[in-house]
């Protein structure tokens, strides 16, 4: 017999460990509690997020203690008993007691836990996993979610993310699992006190200019990665770094940005802000656990941050200079076409794949680097196998003190670029929504419905959705010449996103304002048509 809702909310309470969660729940509105028992957390884009709260359908003790015992038996079921277990936090709100519970958890299955001892950046546990030869890696994080949630990353040995069909067969396991209140934990002690240190001789020994004399703005909007990237950044020699003071220690309210997300309009607008006041070169931003890097220059009208895309040609370009030959580089399906037009040019091999790292760090043997629109970037594969906003932010020091050296800027590559490839101009349009039902509605609208013409140039449309090969996926491509919108849902937020690039062919340096002019009035016509999808 099927429970009701009030059965259901009385078997939870029932069966979770915390007192402080049994007494939230305890009395909420019917409205509340449907809201929170819709159904379980599961495993999106980056693994588990969701608000700290109490229910199924949010990020607490019992939910982490669940998942933790379904991964636990799915490590035995494929005969890994025993095998070593990476479990490391960022500094949001559950993170530290959400950590424990986890390699509490694991322990107490019999697996042999390191526990990093602080709040360090994701990346340094995607680092751990293969310095360790551990077989998983639990990171407790939402990344640049808002203040309010909370999340569970996993990394796979090797270093890279969960995928499927694994993340289906956890899912059934954790399921099956008991009350929470049942489930064994053992006492862990942190351990893994070297880890961060190790990891920072990898990330100094990426440099390969000779210039250091550039002076950095550097913000780690109220995360984890202020520390580090300082080590980091003066380890590789630079020494001229000022940073946002307000967001430099960590804050799980995010106080000073309302999404502490360097993509998000006003996230960088204190960094910007130090770099014009200090005469910086670069401005530097990471996400809160710093796994993300966005990067800022000065323009004749100010300062701007660049987009992913833009620091992805760059870092791309500068890469490839030294790479062995034949090397591998690394986009998604929504990021900007231009990596697969620099690649053959520079003597590399380009692949496109599914959003987010789990799928470009597979996308084949010789990668050396790989990136996605929203300004996450692999720059040493061999070491981390996901974004890493730490490595990127020396690597990208590196080239902008090397061009200074030649009396040369970012923005004047930007220009290499478009002119040998032609302007590729992009913008995101996302709507945030408060029903996730909505984002259905809005995709179901676009297929039954698509354009015939955007811009004045005819289009056609494909339905990812209806692929029979590994970029099969919930999203609609429309492309025409010289312009392409990809919509697709979020795999992290509740948003509906839009991904628009417009190329316009270049005859020489003096026509690239008129290239530029022309494909932004393009592309103003193309974020009319998302904002109102």
């Amino acid at each position: 017999m099927t429970e009701n809702l009030t059965e259901r909310v009385q078997r939870w309470i029932a069966g979770d460990p915390d007192p402080a969660a049994r007494e939230e729940l305890d009395g909420l509105p019917d409205a509340e509690l449907a809201d929170r028992f819709s159904g379980p957390l599961t495993f999106g884009t980056a693994g588990l997020r969701g608000p700290v709260r109490a229910g199924p359908n949010g990020m607490n003790v019992a939910v982490v203690t669940k998942t933790s015992a379904g991964i636990a038996a799915w490590l035995v079921e494929n005969g890994l008993g025993g095998s070593t277990v990476v479990v490391g936090r960022d500094a949001r709100n559950g993170s530290e007691q959400f950590a424990f519970a986890a390699a509490e958890t694991f322990s107490a299955q019999g697996f042999s836990v390191v526990m990093l001892p602080r709040p360090l950046p994701t990346p340094v546990v995607a680092f751990a996993v293969r310095a360790l030869d551990a077989e998983l890696g639990v990171q407790i994080t939402a990344s640049h979610n808002p203040a309010a949630d909370n999340g569970y990353k996993v990394y796979l040995r090797g270093g890279s993310q969960l995928i499927p069909p694994s993340d289906a067969q956890i899912e059934a396991l954790i399921e099956a699992t008991p009350d929470a209140i049942e489930i064994p934990r053992a006492i862990v002690q942190p351990g893994g006190s070297d880890i961060a240190s190790r990891y920072l001789d990898s990330v100094v020994a990426l440099p390969r200019s000779r210039g250091r004399d550039i002076r950095i703005a550097l913000t780690p909007l109220h995360g984890v990665g202020g520390e580090l990237a300082m080590a980091a950044l003066r380890g590789a020699g630079f020494r001229d770094i000022r940073v946002v003071e307000e967001q430099f220690e960590p804050d799980p309210a995010f106080p000073t940005v309302t999404f502490p997300n360097p993509e998000e309009p006003g996230a960088a607008d204190a960094v910007l802000a130090l770099a014009a006041d200090i005469d910086a070169d670069i401005a530097i931003a990471l996400d809160p656990d710093a796994d993300r890097c966005a990067v800022g220059v000065p323009t004749d009208s100010g300062w701007r941050m660049l987009t992913g895309d833009e620091t992805g040609a760059l870092l791309a370009n500068h890469l490839l200079a030294d790479a062995p030959a034949d090397s591998l580089v690394a986009n998604t399906i929504v990021s900007s076409q231009l990596l697969s037009a620099l690649a053959p040019a520079r003597g590399a091999r380009y692949a496109r794949t599914l959003t987010g790292f789990k799928w470009l760090v597979r996308a084949g043997e010789g990668l050396v680097y790989a990136y996605e629109e929203a300004i996450g970037h692999c720059v040493d594969p061999n070491v981390v196998r996901d974004k890493d906003g730490i490595s990127a932010a020396v690597v990208l020091a590196d080239l902008a003190a090397g061009l200074k050296q030649d009396r040369r800027t970012l923005l004047d590559v930007l220009d290499d670029l478009a002119v040998e490839f032609g302007v590729h101009l992009g913008a995101q349009v996302s709507r945030r929504v408060a029903d996730l039902a909505d984002i259905g509605n809005m995709m179901h609208r676009l297929r039954s419905a698509p354009p015939t013409e955007l811009a004045g140039r005819t289009v056609t449309v494909l339905d990812y959705a209806q692929r029979d090969d590994e970029l099969r996926t919930d999203a609609v491509e429309i492309s025409g010449s010289g312009l392409r919108v990809i919509v697709r849902p979020s795999g992290t937020e509740p948003k509906l996103k839009a991904y628009l690039e417009v190329i316009e062919h270049v005859d020489g340096p003096e026509d690239l304002p008129r290239a530029r002019a022309a494909a932004a009035e393009i592309l103003a016509e193309l974020t009319d048509f998302a904002q109102h999808l």
